[in-house]
């Protein structure tokens, strides 16, 4: 596979080289080819400033040096082989170093007389005309990410910002990926990029892990759940554009403030305002039907027991092993399933109505300036299904990236009850048991899928959040509606 990209103007080749930004990952190697002139150094500087996220950079021509190294989000190793006297050379350039830190940027790489990586991709200026041609190829992985990273630039340019600036944002636990999106009349925009992925194999009633967890892998759920938080008076982004197919959003930015301070440490009153925020959103009737921005209707899952029992298994499945080293037994699943089993089914009593399902404090938008409803912005919110209320309650009371007190615990919970009182008739003592279940499911799956991104992903970085989710699980086990499954977890030590 070969991409063609036609280059009119100097500005055209640094886009591809911030375009590329997108699409390069640790370990990848470019090797830049092309005549004295044709660009080269235009494009590897601006994929270095895109990459360090600081347009204003200076990078020069390691043309003496033959290799400048930047710390930048993903490391990048420039190499510029022009003045290597002999192919042998390059193994005291520490190549296989850059490749295993970060990204190899190689311009002449011609002087190198195939002693590059056999992953190496290959990008060839050449002059056409009045412009230049970039012509790519390499590996095919490689390749499938240059081809999303240059249809995001055509989606853009198709919504009329063809010269728009692009940076990275902030990626999450899933395989979703955000953009900052800048341009003269649009200043403030984000992109999310979620295409489709194949589903997995069945593991429930023929259906996938994903399906039955009510996983979405499309960026419609998101834009039907966010124009009817909107309709209703909250702060959800405002889809500018979008295309379904592809899985590219073109978004309102709500802003960058947050619900903690500059140390990661909760701020109570905002916790406390989160928490009113969703009693005023479940006296609202929203879903199961919705409307897309498109004109198409998308429908609402329910949370049900194969969604709540699978997601609890994830303990099994990855924390057990990684605690004790060893597998369940048969008889140990069937002890868990029981016993969530009996949960679910008082569950079931609890009142219901739209949960967001990750409502804790890195999809809450703090927004200063603004009153009301508006004063939150809610974000990530693609996974929402009809479930019980106190989901969203217990998400945000024992927030999964941040420690949260029992102290704040008690004060969260008391100004959503507070809330709903005041916004008419509350059953207390329903929600109460409903958010002690609740937040031990929340707690125990989480614990799965921290195990599960370290074993699975390679993340390791979340298992720092490990002890926090034990923590909760100890702090709300002793309710008495789970004793049954206190019993069982205390051979976890998590009682």
């Amino acid at each position: 596979m070969t991409i063609l990209v036609d280059l009119e103007t100097a500005e055209a080749t640094e886009r591809l080289g911030e375009d590329l930004a997108r699409a390069l990952i640790a370990g990848d190697v470019l090797a830049l080819s092309g005549d004295l002139g044709a660009g080269k150094s235009t494009l590897a500087r601006a994929f270095i400033r895109a990459m360090a996220e600081d347009p204003g950079l200076d990078v020069p021509s390691p043309t003496f040096t033959l290799v400048q190294t930047y710390p930048a989000r993903i490391p990048v190793t420039h190499f510029d082989l022009y003045r290597l006297t002999s192919p042998s050379e390059i193994d005291e350039l520490a190549l296989d170093d850059a490749i295993g830190e970060g990204i190899a940027l190689i311009e002449w790489p011609e002087r190198a007389e195939g002693r590059l990586p056999v992953n190496t991709s290959w990008l060839v200026l050449d002059e056409t005309g009045d412009g230049r041609r970039a012509s790519i190829h390499g590996p095919a992985d490689v390749m499938a990410r240059i081809s999303r990273t240059l249809a995001i630039r055509k989606f853009l340019a198709d919504n009329g910002l063809p010269h728009a600036h692009r940076s990275w944002f902030q990626g999450d636990a899933s395989t979703r990926a955000f953009e900052r999106i800048a341009n003269g009349d649009h200043p403030g925009l984000i992109l999310m990029d979620h295409p489709e992925k194949p589903d997995l194999s069945p593991v429930v009633n023929g259906r996938s892990y994903r399906q039955t967890a009510r996983i979405t892998w499309t960026v419609k759920p998101f834009c039907a759940v966010a124009g009817a938080l909107k309709a209703h008076g909250f702060a959800a982004p405002e889809i500018i554009a979008g295309d379904l197919d592809q899985g590219i959003l073109l978004m309102e930015d709500l802003g960058g403030g947050k619900i903690v301070d500059e140390a990661g440490r909760p701020l109570a009153d905002r916790y406390c305002a989160a928490a009113a925020l969703l009693a005023r959103l479940h006296q609202e009737t929203i879903g199961p039907q919705l409307r897309c921005f498109d004109g198409s209707s998308y429908r609402l899952a329910h949370y049900d027991r194969d969604a709540l029992m699978i997601e609890a298994r994830l303990l099994l499945d990855w924390y057990f092993p990684f605690r004790l080293g060893r597998q369940a037994t048969a008889k140990e699943a069937a002890q868990f399933e029981a016993a969530w089993d009996d949960l679910i089914k008082r569950l079931s009593r609890a009142e219901t109505g739209l949960v967001l399902r990750d409502f804790h404090s890195p999809n809450i938008i703090w927004r200063e300036h603004e009153t009301g409803l508006a004063r939150l912005g809610l974000v990530d919110i693609q996974d929402a299904l009809i479930g019980p209320l106190s989901y969203d309650v217990s998400s945000l009371g024992q927030d999964a990236r941040v420690s949260i007190s029992r102290e704040l615990e008690n004060r969260i919970v008391r100004a959503y009850a507070d809330a709903r009182r005041t916004g008419g008739e509350f059953d207390e003592a329903r929600f109460a048991e409903a958010y002690a279940i609740t937040a031990v499911q929340r707690a125990t799956k989480i614990a799965g899928i921290f195990v599960r991104l370290d074993r699975r992903d390679g993340k390791p970085q979340y298992l720092q959040h490990l002890p926090r989710m034990e923590d909760y699980i100890r702090r709300t086990i002793n309710h008495p509606v789970l004793a049954d499954l206190a019993g069982f977890y205390a051979g976890f030590g998590l009682t």
